[in-house]
């Protein structure tokens, strides 16, 4: 869309040399923004995005620069907060031109005025507001919220509804994927009541279960386990006894067998087992094991299959989706859209959505879990926040395995970025305390995971016998790193954890 931008110099020594360097950075942060926004101008009919669509617009301009240079001169005369432009990319910009310019005593005729503190924060106040809407009031008195993954008994037992709210839980989620319409309208007349009886506000989300790709109907290996080296047929329909494989299966997801590859990635179980494609026949696909554990993995019915060097192209609203959709339509408060990839996809529930509604306003949470899907965020960003209330879901268990483990917490941060440039509120989900939920007791790395989900403006949980212990260790958590930092801003509260300070 623009031309390559001229690198920053690294050879920035003086306030001087940065108001020079910043000036230019600045103008073709505006002009490029701009352009970008009026792009986008067409797709926004929600009044509140306009200011937002215009500063994410700059944002993107920006990162498309390395800004090293800059942010090493800048900081050691207390000007560091390009580190922290996102929410507010013009004041901050010209707030830290106009301190170089004094710092300096130079002045220059194009210099723009020193910002305001309510224009400065504006975006800080938008991204509250907008967090305000999709998640509701924080009766806790955090400014992160919690959603929580409603087990089956909770059709059955308002007292675990209540005692959930009771706890911290601020968003009731329901998965489409488990139970049925009439155990989810128990759910949902469970949490009103609640909401009555207790005088907090909980929020009703639903997930949609899109095309998920899931292991069924196993041919398991005379030993039980698999090894690397070992072979898998996966079929579309259920696989032959004598196969020619060391176990073979069928894969839920048909049309993504069609789409494959000879040496095209194949992940099993959250990607505990690795393979690779090594033949296509036609009864089905040849897989060759890559990854397992020394003494090998189990295979076992119903895990997740991803294929993360395959461009799949799929609908992602499936027969099941749209039955759902019914019902969501006319009990939820936002749904969470599984397996969005692009803006198409937004558009596509969207209209959906609006044949159900009859007007009630249902809010959108797009769940970013491939790499497509992140190299479309902005454009899923605009179509679906210049419309209604948005918000993001960093799905970190696929999208792990599906641009790789390394990549995560990389990948995780600019999404972080990206949305709160967009004043979009960001759900940080996938096993967060899933340890102590489940089991009892959290590991040392959950409990530093739940410290940075701080950062996120909601933090989503999952089932287990524990949630409640859970609960209230996230809240603690949350609570306790509130006061220390917002997003990326230390706030440098004094600290007392030692004898004598």
């Amino acid at each position: 869309m623009f031309p390559d931008p001229a690198p920053i110099s690294a050879r920035l020594n003086t306030p001087a040399d940065a108001l020079d360097a910043l000036l230019p950075l600045r103008h073709a942060v505006i002009t490029e923004g701009y352009a970008r926004f009026e792009g986008w101008r067409s797709q926004i009919t929600r009044r509140s995005f306009l200011i937002s669509g215009l500063n994410f617009a700059q944002y993107l301009a920006l990162r498309r620069r390395d800004l090293r240079p800059l942010q090493a001169v800048l900081s050691p005369w207390g000007l560091s907060s390009l580190g922290r432009i996102e929410a507010h990319v013009q004041p901050n910009l010209d707030a830290v031109l106009t301190s170089l310019a004094d710092i300096a005593g130079v002045e220059r005729p194009n210099l723009p005025k020193r910002p305001r503190p309510h224009q400065f924060l504006r975006g800080d106040r938008q991204l509250e507001a907008n967090t305000t809407e999709l998640f509701g009031e924080c009766d806790a008195g955090r400014r992160v919220r919690v959603m929580v993954t409603l087990p089956s008994e909770a059709a059955q037992q308002y007292s675990l509804v209540r005692e959930l709210m009771e706890h911290g839980m601020d968003i009731a989620r329901i998965n489409c994927a488990h139970d049925d319409a009439n155990a989810w309208e128990a759910m949902v007349a469970y949490v009103r009541r609640a909401e009555r009886e207790t005088g907090r506000t909980c929020k009703v989300a639903m997930d949609l279960g899109g095309p998920k790709s899931r292991t069924a109907d196993l041919r398991k290996p005379k030993a039980g386990v698999l090894h690397k080296g070992d072979t898998v047929l996966m079929t579309a329909d259920k696989p032959p006894k004598k196969h020619g494989a060391t176990a073979a299966l069928r894969c839920t997801l048909t049309d993504a067998l069609a789409q494959l590859k000879i040496g095209e990635s194949v992940y099993f179980d959250d990607g505990r087992i690795g393979a690779v494609v090594e033949h296509l026949r036609p009864e089905g696909v040849v897989v060759r094991i890559t990854r397992a554990r020394e003494g090998g993995e189990k295979l076992k019915p119903d895990k997740g299959v991803n294929f993360p060097d395959t461009d799949l192209r799929l609908d992602p609203l499936t027969p099941k989706d749209l039955q759902d959709l019914d019902f969501v339509a006319a009990h939820a408060d936002m749904v969470n859209y599984s397996f969005v990839q692009s803006a198409e996809d937004i558009t596509r529930l969207q209209d959906e959505l609006a044949k159900r509604s009859g007007g009630r306003v249902v809010s959108l949470v797009a769940k970013i879990e491939t790499a497509r899907a992140v190299r479309a965020l902005p454009e899923i960003i605009v179509r679906a926040a210049g419309v209604q209330p948005f918000g993001v879901m960093i799905a970190r268990g696929d999208l792990a395995v599906e641009i790789g483990w390394e990549r995560l917490a990389e990948i995780q941060e600019e999404i972080l970025w990206l949305c709160e440039a967009a004043h979009v509120p960001v759900i940080w989900a996938t096993q967060v305390l899933e340890g102590l939920a489940k089991d009892g007791l959290p590991s040392r790395a959950e409990i530093t995971d739940a410290a940075m989900s701080e950062r996120a403006e909601c933090v989503m949980m999952n089932k287990g016998p524990y949630i409640l212990d859970a609960l209230d260790i996230l809240d603690g958590v949350l609570r306790r790193m509130q006061t220390h930092q917002v997003k990326k801003s230390s706030r440098l509260r004094a600290l007392k954890s030692w004898a004598g300070s």
